[in-house]
């Protein structure tokens, strides 16, 4: 097996590596290094500086304002703003541009495409998604919003909930029932609906932290165009897999590297806590290194998959079951080597000169109690819970009989 990249996707990491160099500053820390106003200020700017390079959308149709280029040079770009620690644009556009725009180009009509795919790239459309619902959250295939075609119209009518970027968005895609009588994956329909519509409303849910990150979405007879569908009709269900595969091939890419950026952080972390010669931390990092290790190569499979089908299938529950798993032990293990100062937002810290070529941003009790609370936590709950995961794995690919 030869796994060294093809000579065109190496002579276009060169290309992605020179642009970084050029458009980054020399002491770039990294975006986790920013203060949260400061990343957002850069990420906007940043994205647009994508665009205008042509580094959006670049395996897209150039017709469709995209690249031309290959699935292979996408996966290179992922991985090189990876490793330089800049993301691909804000987190709107993993729904607006990962999950969207890659449907619609397998799935949506041509003049779908022509209309919305320039728009997303150009950041004039932002797209929130809606899927889950209060009775149906994993267990999507049990949702209750319907829509009933009307003359020239969908009438929606139902709730959403867990809606991020409700309040940001101007366009949202909805799965909705529309045959009542069909077992439960069937009778599903992908729809477009704009946030604007009348009927439509947004209501944020203010989390204990302060902040207002999910929203719950209703819908009373809202209506939306009849050829504002995805797909064939009651064929929905086809069309929401194959947007998760396209949200998580690229992780296949993204994720090993940084797992990696964040181990590093924590073998700091040890260090300066004084850990990094306790042999039961030393046991814990070594095995975070082979988890690490084993989702790189497990990457590669995914992604030679995802490079040859463009449909991950089941294996994208194996990606999100692996990581998600793996990210809630190493955040566990970050805030037993600090005890109870990380628990402390403002806790003490050890003197450390930060140094520019660190990986990661600089460590902090902050930084890790957020991960530990707010983010490895719901890892395993967010785009499908771990038990729905393995779910999928033991009746897909084991052949194992459904739970009751």
């Amino acid at each position: 097996m030869d796994l060294r990249p093809s000579p065109r996707a190496e002579a276009f990491r060169a290309r992605v590596r020179a642009f970084l160099e050029e458009q980054l500053p020399a002491d770039w820390p990294g975006i986790g290094a920013l203060p949260a106003p400061e990343a957002e200020v850069f990420v906007a700017r940043w994205r647009r500086t994508l665009y205008e390079h042509g580094f959006l959308g670049l395996a897209w149709p150039v017709e469709y304002g995209g690249g031309g280029m290959s699935k292979l040079e996408q996966v290179v770009l992922v991985e090189e703003c990876a490793r330089a620690m800049v993301p691909l644009g804000p987190a709107s556009d993993t729904v607006t541009v990962k999950m969207v725009g890659n449907t619609l180009l397998k799935w949506g009509t041509e003049e779908q495409k022509r209309r919305f795919l320039p728009r997303i790239l150009s950041g004039d459309d932002v797209w929130c998604q809606g899927f889950s619902e209060p009775n149906a959250g994993s267990d999507l295939a049990g949702l209750s919003t319907r829509a009933v075609l009307d003359g020239d119209s969908w009438v929606i009518d139902g709730q959403k909930i867990w809606t991020s970027f409700a309040t940001r968005a101007n366009w949202i895609f909805v799965l909705a029932r529309t045959d009542p009588d069909a077992p439960s994956q069937r009778g599903i329909s992908f729809l477009l609906c704009p946030m604007d519509a009348e009927g439509l409303e947004v209501r944020p849910i203010r989390m204990l932290t302060g902040d207002s990150e999910f929203n719950e979405v209703f819908f009373d007879g809202v209506r939306t165009p009849a050829d504002n569908i995805v797909g064939p009709i009651h064929g929905g269900w086809a069309v929401a897999k194959s947007l998760l595969g396209h949200e998580r091939g690229e992780e296949a890419a993204l994720n090993p590297i940084m797992f990696r950026h964040e181990l590093d952080r924590l073998i700091a972390l040890a260090r300066e806590y004084g850990r990094i010669d306790d042999p039961w931390v030393r046991d814990r990092l070594a095995w975070c290194h082979g988890q690490v290790e084993i989702m790189r190569l497990l990457g590669m499979r995914i992604l030679t998959q995802y490079l040859r089908d463009g449909d991950l299938g089941p294996a994208a529950s194996i990606s999100k079951l692996y990581w998600s798993e793996y990210h809630k032990v190493a955040a566990d293990l970050a805030m037993a080597i600090m005890g109870s100062a990380g628990l402390v937002p403002e806790g003490h810290v050890p003197p450390r000169a930060y140094r520019t070529d660190d990986p990661g941003a600089p460590n902090s009790t902050a930084s890790w109690a957020h991960v530990w609370m707010l983010n490895a936590a719901s890892g395993t709950v967010y785009a499908g819970t771990s038990q729905v995961q393995r779910n999928i794995l033991a009746e897909s690919m084991l052949g194992l009989p459904r739970e009751p």
